[in-house]
């Protein structure tokens, strides 16, 4: 590989949430056999981690626990997420020894791309040696084994970690636009390329494309026709080429923002009951917009209905017409100049999922999404002769709203200091509640707090 053009690396933890349970253990996180998976749900949770060990074994990543092969012997460990973030925060630290944090790009939790070109200079050594030393120290430093792609642009460092990496003894893989075409232009199944997914991969099979050699050898014209300018992309990288750079990530600004929740329900859910999970995730998320002084000209609310209670449920043209989760609904509803407090979103949430949702069929999946999200200057127009009820009495509107912040400042204080749970509304006592169950959880995980 040639020094004078750019060089990146992209480290990825080796089954990260697993190794930290082994390395907390006491145990080799690449020998031992050992599961993340909830014992407290049933047998079809799935794994959100198996450790190496258990692969070379035959189990699958994010398996389920019933598919696990009954004669291996295992730890399960129960998720932590809180620990995996604080370990992943730790690994962050190692990172920051060694490069500025403008080379840096995190893309998950346990995987980061990294800017090398101008630090090999500095240390005195190639991409490789320098991979070496860096996940050599967060191995002796944090226990936790790490792989590695190095490329030229970023699309071949993360093939060179998808592809080369695990084939090779010390976990590193190396690529260049030469090396690239040269040995996985072959490769199958094209679906191990990142961004080529099960159904792009169908859909360049039925025109006798199976390999990104075959890609790059195509029609462009038939490319553009069947993907449109997603295209120009596949054909770039089928040839190796990337022109995103470091820089390019650093430098970006979405054009808008938004914050989504979302759940599937462990059961069937009536109409009603759908009422008071909307209402506790519309709380939360307006708690969370005072938190981040932020607030959102609308909110989306999408419902996805339990397929059992489709007709024809069960039948194979069921589940393609209705999808995992069955038909959705929903809707949107507008705040002039922004809001953040409750007493205006809840209510108006919850009239938008009444005017939008099937009141006879049975709901299993809920999302709400606060939508061009931005901060909140204070500035907000109100006219101070609006009025509204509030506990049987006529208020003036300022006046609600004033009392609706400092209640939500002040719950936000209470639990910041002893927890989500040390102040629960009315809705969170509810059976059909999931509220205190999810303030325990950190992306739909136990935090392990």
């Amino acid at each position: 590989m040639r020094e004078n053009k750019n060089t990146y690396i992209c480290i990825d933890l080796k089954s990260f949430y697993a190794s930290v349970e082994c390395v907390e253990r006491g145990l080799d996180p690449m020998t031992a056999n050992l599961v993340v998976a909830d014992p407290e749900r049933s047998d079809k949770t799935i794994c959100l981690a198996v450790s190496p060990n258990m692969k070379k074994l035959g189990v699958k990543n994010r398996c389920r626990v019933f598919e696990i092969p009954k004669g291996i012997d295992y730890v399960m460990a129960q998720p932590r997420m809180q620990k995996y973030i604080d370990y992943a925060a730790d690994i962050y630290g190692i990172y920051l020894r060694w490069f500025s944090k403008e080379d840096i790009h995190v893309y998950s939790i346990d995987e980061v791309f990294i800017d090398v070109t101008h630090y090999l200079g500095v240390y005195g050594c190639s991409g490789r040696e320098l991979a070496i030393r860096v996940m050599r120290q967060i191995r002796d430093d944090i226990g936790v084994r790490a792989t590695c792609g190095i490329g030229t642009n970023l699309y071949l460092t993360k093939i060179a970690l998808d592809i080369t990496a695990k084939h090779s003894p010390d976990y590193i893989g190396m690529l260049n636009e030469e090396t690239y075409r040269k040995t996985l232009w072959n490769h199958r199944p094209l679906t191990d390329f990142w961004r080529v997914g099960a159904g792009t991969a169908r859909r360049l099979e039925k025109v006798g494309i199976r390999t990104m050699g075959d890609v790059a050898r195509a029609d462009e014209e038939m490319l553009y026709g069947m993907f449109g300018v997603d295209a120009e992309l596949l054909i770039d990288h089928a040839w190796g080429r990337e022109p995103v750079t470091m820089a390019d990530i650093k430098a970006y600004k979405p054009g808008t923002n938004c914050l989504t929740s979302g759940q599937v329900l462990m059961r069937d859910y009536s109409f009603t009951e759908g009422k008071t999970i909307i209402s506790e995730m519309m709380n939360a998320m307006c708690l969370e917009l005072v938190d981040r002084n932020l607030v959102c000209d609308s909110v989306t609310i999408s419902v996805g209905y339990a397929k059992s209670d489709l007709p024809g449920s069960g039948s194979d043209a069921a589940a393609g017409a209705y999808g995992r989760y069955g038909h959705r609904d929903g809707g949107t509803v507008s705040f002039e100049g922004g809001s953040n407090e409750a007493s205006v979103m809840v209510p108006e949430a919850l009239k938008l999922y009444e005017h939008t949702v099937d009141i006879k069929r049975m709901v299993r999946r809920m999302n709400i999404s606060c939508n061009d999200v931005k901060e909140d200057t204070g500035t907000r127009q109100m006219n101070i002769f609006d009025m509204v009820k509030e506990d049987s009495k006529t208020r003036p509107l300022v006046e609600v709203l004033e009392k609706d912040r400092k209640i939500q400042e002040a719950e936000l204080a209470i639990k910041e200091k002893f927890g989500k749970n040390a102040i629960l509304k009315g809705v969170n006592m509810k059976p059909e509640s999931t509220g205190r169950e999810r303030n325990r959880q950190i992306g739909g995980h136990k935090s392990g707090e």
